[in-house]
Formats: structure tokens, sequence, C-alpha cells
């Protein structure tokens, strides 16, 4: 019961905190800007990642176990699949948003026109929801004969094909493959985009500028490290002789922590926000 009830408060601050964001950022004038609007898309992503998977979880606790359909379970799996790689994007396309800003700032207005930022969201959620098709329908079409006790606080893909009794190495590959596009694109995107930030920075000749300067990315990339940082440990390289609980407590950090926690660093440490309050 404690636990059900940390974690019922932990949804309905979330879904708050990012509702309370993607409120501001359309009825403030002052937050109609790229930054602010895709910091709303991510809230709209966290919104979904964490309700996907935390109203069962609270189910699961409240009744000490329960069961989910197959139906169900490959849903849950593809929402949050989905969601998750709509995050990456989103987080990418947000490094590329402080690159212009930072890099170029007398072409910003120009660049990152409304219209434009209006279409590299479309494709982020289109993108992301389309991809993980490649690898979920084949996950569901697997034959689940033997155990059906999945030993994860959601269905997620490792849990899913540790339960097939058919050949899973084709969706081990597929996975593999494309964790490219997934992760490493929007990963390289955001290191070379702060890498050409940090050397504009230090051109910057005083230091108050230079702090100043980097003030403006210091919560895209706190964000950025938790996010990538629990994507990894789970799914790219977990290390060896990983305890099940370890792997629960990791997807959990990307499943509910993040979510909760990203509304607090974007909004405590931001003064349009808390001026738009």
């Amino acid at each position: 019961m404690f636990l059900f009830s940390l974690l019922l408060m932990i949804y309905c601050g979330t879904i708050c905190g990012n509702l309370l964001i993607i409120t501001l950022v359309s009825t403030s004038r002052n937050l109609h800007t790229p930054m602010y609007f895709f910091i709303s898309q991510l809230s709209i992503s966290d919104i979904l990642v964490i309700s996907d998977v935390l109203p069962n979880m609270l189910h699961v606790l409240l009744n000490n176990g329960a069961t989910i359909s197959f139906a169900g379970c490959i849903t849950q799996f593809y929402f949050l699949g989905a969601s998750e790689t709509v995050e990456c994007f989103l987080l990418a396309v947000m490094s590329y948003d402080r690159y212009v800003a930072i890099c170029k700032p007398l072409h910003y207005n120009v660049i990152m026109k409304s219209g434009y930022c209006v279409i590299l969201t479309i494709i982020c959620w289109v993108f992301g929801f389309s991809i993980v098709l490649i690898y979920m329908i084949p996950t569901a079409k697997l034959n689940y004969c033997g155990r059906n006790m999945i030993d994860h606080v959601f269905c997620d893909i490792v849990p899913l094909l540790e339960l097939a009794c058919s050949e899973s190495h084709i969706v081990h590959l597929e996975v593999y493959l494309l964790s490219i596009p997934i992760i490493f694109i929007p990963i390289t995107t955001i290191v070379m985009s702060y890498i050409c930030i940090v050397l504009a920075i230090l051109r910057i000749p005083s230091s108050t500028g230079r702090q100043k300067t980097f003030s403006t990315c210091s919560s895209h990339l706190t964000v950025v490290y938790i996010f990538f940082w629990t994507i990894f440990s789970v799914y790219v390289v977990p290390a060896k002789g990983q305890s099940s609980t370890i792997s629960k407590i990791l997807s959990f950090l990307y499943t509910v922590f993040t979510p909760f926690i990203n509304p607090i660093i974007y909004s405590l440490r931001n003064k349009d926000f808390i001026k738009a309050v």
C-alpha cells in the first residue's frame, strides 16, 4: 500500500506538471517560441509513457498481482516503444534548436520558423509510431506456448522475447539494427550540436556571458543525460550478470521517474515558466 500510494502521487504529480507546461505554452505569448513548443511536445510524450505503464502497475500492486491479455500486453508494448522513440527524436530536435539559437543567433528566426518546427515535430511523431511496428509485429507473431508469467513491471521487448517458444533471433537482429536510427542517430545529433555549442560559448569573451548562454542548455542536458543513461543501461549495454531487480529499477527510472522529473527540471529552473505561472 505504501508503494501504491507513492506511485499514485508520482503519477498525479507527473500528469499535473506536464499538463501545466502544455497549458502555459499554449496560452502564454512569452512562451510561443520553438524551444517551449518542443518542451510541450516532450510533455505530451511523457504523459503517454507514464500513462501506458503506471495505471496497470498500480492495479497490479493493489491486487498483489494481476493478469493482462495478450492483446493488452502487445498494445502496452507498442505505445511504450513508440512514445520513447518519439522522445529520443524530440530531444535531438531540441539540441538542434539550441545549436541554431547559440551558433547562428542572427538566423534563428529565419531557420526556426513555426511551420518548420511543426514539420519537425510531425516527423518525430510519425517516425516514432511507425518504426516501432518493424519489431513489434514480428514479436506479436511469435509462439508463446510455455509459461506466461512476465518477470517485469510492464510488457517490454526483453521479457516478451524470454517467454517466446519459437526462434526470436530475427527479432533480436531487428531490435539491434533499429537501435541505430532510434538511439544512435539522436545521440550523434545531440553530441555534434553540443560540440558546436561549447566551441561557440568558449569564443564569448566574458565569463558572465558564457555562463548565461550555457544556462539555456543546462535543463536539456540534464534530461538527455537521465533519459539516455537509463535507455543504454536497459537495452544497449546491459551489465553482465545484471539481475532482474536491477533491470526493473532501471526500467522504472525511464518510464516513471524521467516523466516525473522533466517538468520540475524545465519549470523550476526557468524564469519564463515561473513568470507565466
